[in-house]
């Protein structure tokens, strides 16, 4: 089993250390492993479960919908079910993100196929 430095953590996970320990303050990670001189320890199940709560975090759930997250995945497999009624929540909440996006994406993919069709200074363009 692999083990890690905070800063080497922080790098692998394209993470900064504050981030870190950030997310162990605010109750996402478990208490993280201590070596001998009182420093904190990742194991890659560390890192794993991290990198979970990244994508998490850039796909928009809220800090505290990932800390309710956390509390039902420490508090063993009898809660599943409420663990995927939240993530399917958060699904359908990118799936509509997405869409929204998209939408934007066809309205400026129009005006600039409209200002790169513009030939003549003097047309308004808008």
């Amino acid at each position: 089993m692999d083990a890690f430095s905070i800063g080497e953590a922080a790098e692998r996970l394209a993470l900064s250390p504050h981030t870190l320990r950030y997310y162990e303050r605010a109750g996402l990670l478990d208490m993280v492993a201590r070596n001998s001189a009182g420093r904190r320890v990742y194991t890659d199940a560390d890192l794993h479960w991290i990198s979970l709560l990244m994508c998490l975090r850039s796909s928009g759930m809220p800090i505290a919908n990932m800390k309710k997250f956390s509390n039902l995945v420490r508090a063993g497999l009898s809660n599943v079910p409420d663990r995927i009624a939240l993530l399917e929540q958060h699904r359908a909440k990118v799936v509509a993100d997405m869409a929204a996006l998209q939408s934007a994406l066809t309205i400026i993919d129009g005006k600039l196929q409209r200002y790169r069709g513009i030939s003549n200074e003097n047309q308004i363009a808008r």
